[in-house]
């Protein structure tokens, strides 16, 4: 995980070098534990889930407080599940390993709790999209579907082949999720090189 991970003007996250962007999904809502300056280190707001081939980026409508978006590398999540309540919205939950910068233990760093709540129409597209997409990434990368080794790369997940998952993905009439048949142009066509804030990150 990342928080506050670069976006560009329109809400769109900075892409990392070959990442490729899956979906958009607006409406949903979204909770994860353990943030800093919170209310008791619980967080939830709505906004739009990213999903690309290396990670999920929840981006907020608004701020709130130092708060903007979440970034969850596919290598680090786990425990994910989808869950249909009688008397909820339906939802995926799951746990996240943080990204530790290269400097700082990892015992210093909790796993996150996040939920993501489908409260605005059907997830028929989403959820087997998530789940196919994450199953790949795992099975490409040789991983185990437990806690990832805490220092394998997030970006390792960037070599998983997902076009034959995109063409052949259903598409549900009741869900509202916009899946990325090309790739979102941007103003910039800087993108990130690595999930260390360093100030060379950025190549043309």
């Amino acid at each position: 995980m990342a928080l506050n991970p670069q976006l560009f003007p329109n809400g769109m996250p900075v892409p990392f070098v070959n990442e490729m962007f899956v979906l958009a999904r607006d409406g949903v809502e979204f909770e994860i534990d353990k943030i800093p300056g919170s209310n008791r280190g619980h967080f939830k707001a709505k906004g739009t889930i990213y999903l690309s081939n290396i990670r999920m980026v929840f981006v907020t409508d608004k701020p709130v407080a130092n708060f903007t978006a979440f970034d969850m590398p596919l290598l680090y999540v786990h425990g994910e599940k989808f869950n249909q309540p009688i008397f909820f919205c339906n939802n995926i939950s799951g746990h996240v390993e943080p990204v530790v910068p290269e400097n700082q233990h990892r015992a210093l760093y909790s796993t996150h709790s996040f939920k993501i709540l489908f409260k605005e129409g059907g997830c028929g597209t989403f959820v087997p999209l998530f789940f196919n997409l994450i199953a790949s990434v795992r099975q490409y990368n040789q991983q185990s579907t437990s806690a990832p080794e805490p220092r394998v790369d997030p970006l390792q997940a960037a070599q998983t082949p997902v076009d034959e998952m995109m063409r052949h993905a259903y598409v549900d009439p009741n869900d509202p999720t916009r899946i990325f048949l090309q790739q979102p142009t941007s103003e910039s066509q800087l993108r990130r090189r690595t999930y260390q804030n360093h100030p060379a990150e950025h190549s043309i």
